[in-house]
């Protein structure tokens, strides 16, 4: 894979189907953690229970925006090696009949190529390069998308961009409405970009709700040191912030696999506790703190 290309990418947009129990209880575990007052004056209780099935979906959730992010990557890259793309205008991403599709958007409203993955993510099941209007899901996806990043302009949501880095928008719709992730891009080969991550919960006519900054501000967490290549990151976490996230996995697993890292930590002061995600394991293992 050609990285400087693939670390260029923005801006993707999804689609999935939360059906499961599991799913539906972590959402509702997210809303009272990620959106209530309370968390700013005391520590959080967790069940061991609600703390597993909070993990689980936050892991499930962080593997499917990887899904997302590692498609764009390859189709964007591919389409940028394709002359007859040359007059693409952006793209998004989605899931449909379980899989993921990208799509290149021309300069005239239409998708241009279409590139479709299922289990292996780096590269396409099969590319069709047929120009064609967008189709009713597309349509609307991409309207719900462009509705809601108008409003991220609105000053109280405070979204900054740092110089060398681009925003990657994610589309999920679920019963309520959508959910729209922004975790950032970079072409940087010695930093992975964590943090200056959102998440915005909208209905469904895409206004948004609720709205989340998991982190503080950009985390550089470099990928060498006075010459020698790290093998680990830890950050802390806002007591707003109190569980690991899905775009904290997704970021590591789109660019650990370039660098000598296999895992990273979370601290959560709101739960006295650290979260580790091993990439090769694809898990996530608690520690309390001894403080």
């Amino acid at each position: 894979m050609n990285k400087k290309k693939y670390l260029n990418n923005s801006k993707s947009c999804s689609m999935r189907q939360e059906t499961n129990y599991c799913v539906r209880n972590f959402f509702t575990i997210l809303m009272v953690l990620f959106f209530s007052n309370v968390i700013l004056a005391q520590d959080i209780k967790l069940s061991e229970k609600e703390l597993e099935t909070a993990l689980d979906s936050i892991l499930k959730e962080g593997n499917l925006l990887y899904k997302y992010e590692k498609s764009a990557w390859i189709s964007t890259d591919l389409a940028s090696n394709t002359p007859i793309l040359n007059n693409r205008g952006g793209y998004f991403t989605y899931e449909i009949d379980s899989k993921i599709k990208t799509i290149i958007l021309g300069k005239n409203q239409n998708c241009i190529a279409e590139y479709i993955f299922t289990t292996d993510f780096d590269e396409p099941d099969s590319i069709l390069l047929d120009e064609r209007d967008f189709n009713p899901i597309e349509d609307k996806l991409l309207k719900i998308r462009e509705k809601i990043i108008k409003q991220l302009s609105d000053k109280k949501y405070n979204v900054r961009i740092p110089n060398g880095y681009s925003p990657n928008f994610i589309l999920l719709p679920f019963r309520e409405g959508y959910k729209l992730y922004m975790i950032m891009g970079t072409s940087q080969s010695d930093v992975i970009p964590f943090g200056n991550d959102y998440l915005f919960i909208a209905d469904k006519n895409g206004k948004i709700k609720k709205w989340q900054k998991f982190h503080s501000g950009l985390i550089f967490a470099p990928t060498t040191y006075k010459g020698a290549e790290v093998t680990s990151h830890s950050h802390s976490h806002l007591r707003t912030t109190p569980l690991i996230t899905a775009t904290d996995i997704c970021t590591f697993m789109l660019y650990a696999p370039f660098t000598e890292m296999e895992e990273f930590s979370v601290y959560s002061p709101a739960l006295g506790m650290y979260m580790t995600y091993n990439l090769k394991t694809n898990e996530i293992t608690t520690k309390k703190s001894e403080n």
